[in-house]
């Protein structure tokens, strides 16, 4: 069997394939109870709200997730770990399960994915996510010390070690940094990624996806779209995109220069709109089907799929949209020095 790199590249050339969708929106839609967080791991602290833990206490919504999403279309499945690192399970006081929730949560993944490649034929691909922190490497959260961290460059890349490698012996293809409103957090991440290389013995291809704050096209650590991909272009990304934040609408702009720029698949997963007054969301899948395709018409994307709101009728909705559309042709972009401040910097020939 080829590598997961080369299968999911050279179905790229075939046409443009879909992620999954929103966790988070479609767990809330359970209306768990805290004891179904909880299980009988004996916890100390309420786990309501801990989605990652379901991985260990309910399975069976992190398979069913999986599977609404596969049968919806789509060729890669991502494990329900945004939060599962030390730093955000510390809030619920299980951080010594983070090791067993990725680890699990990439075995669901991985059992499902297989499950519905057996049915047609058609490799699925698992990409372990990996969310933020609540950290930021590059800002202070004290107005009155600018200087001050709460957390420094090789302590949140262990963070991200032990989570890596518990996805990469879950059964995970790639590893997925999103989300990422800073981008040193993100070169901590990769990082981390490089270092579990060696310790699981294969490679881990990268996924990496930035989200913007503001409609100027930055994110939280001031990056520019541009800026940000001359900082981790060096990574070798499997795939390169925006997530979150915004609906497809507002990362319209920001969408056409990353295709312009990268020399590797784009991969976009917008929110399903805004949000209204009570934080839903309330934009149909056949709208946000109709906004990505006029991405997937001017040859801008590789990859589609949806963040926050987003369901598998979204993405079923996606697929039909874009069936027959040519992928995006990676361009051949000419060896410059490129660099990275807030913004970028192009040394002239």
């Amino acid at each position: 069997m080829i590598s997961a790199r080369e299968a999911l590249q050279a179905a790229a050339k075939e046409r443009i394939l879909l992620t999954d969708g929103g966790w988070g929106t479609q767990i809330q839609l359970r209306k768990l109870t805290e004891a179904c967080y909880a299980g009988d791991l004996g916890l100390g602290h309420d786990q309501k709200g801990n989605n990652d833990i379901l991985a260990l206490t309910r399975p069976d919504v992190v398979t069913a997730i999986g599977e609404a999403y596969l049968a919806a279309g789509s060729d890669i499945v991502s494990t329900n770990t945004f939060s599962a690192n030390r730093i955000s399970q510390a809030d619920y006081g299980a951080e010594a399960l983070v090791a067993d929730i990725n680890r699990e949560s990439a075995r669901l993944g991985r059992a499902t994915a297989e499950k519905y490649e057996a049915l047609d034929g058609r490799r699925r691909f698992v990409a372990g996510a990996v969310g933020p922190t609540n950290k930021t490497l590059s800002l202070s959260p004290d107005v009155n010390n600018p200087g001050y961290r709460e957390i420094d460059f090789d302590e949140l890349k262990d963070v991200y070690f032990e989570q890596v490698v518990a996805l990469a012996e879950g059964g995970a293809d790639f590893i997925l940094i999103e989300t990422i409103f800073d981008t040193l957090n993100a070169k901590a991440g990769i990082a981390a990624t490089l270092e579990a290389e060696a310790k699981v013995g294969r490679e881990l291809p990268l996924m990496i996806s930035m989200t913007l704050t503001d409609l100027s096209g930055r994110n939280l650590s001031g990056h520019t779209v541009e800026a940000f991909w001359y900082a981790v272009r060096h990574a070798k990304p499997l795939t390169v995109g925006l997530n979150c934040s915004f609906g497809a609408a507002q990362l319209r702009p920001h969408v056409r220069v990353l295709s312009d720029l990268a020399d590797t698949l784009v991969m976009v997963y917008p929110n399903a709109g805004l949000p209204n007054e009570l934080g839903e969301y309330d934009e149909l899948p056949d709208t946000t089907a109709g906004l990505v395709r006029e991405w997937a018409a001017h040859g801008q994307v590789n990859i589609l799929g949806g963040c926050c709101g987003s369901t598998p009728a979204h993405i079923a909705a996606m697929g039909q949209a874009v069936e027959g559309l040519a992928p995006r042709y990676i361009p051949d972009v000419p060896v410059r020095t490129r660099l990275a401040g807030l913004e970028p910097f192009t040394m002239a020939a």
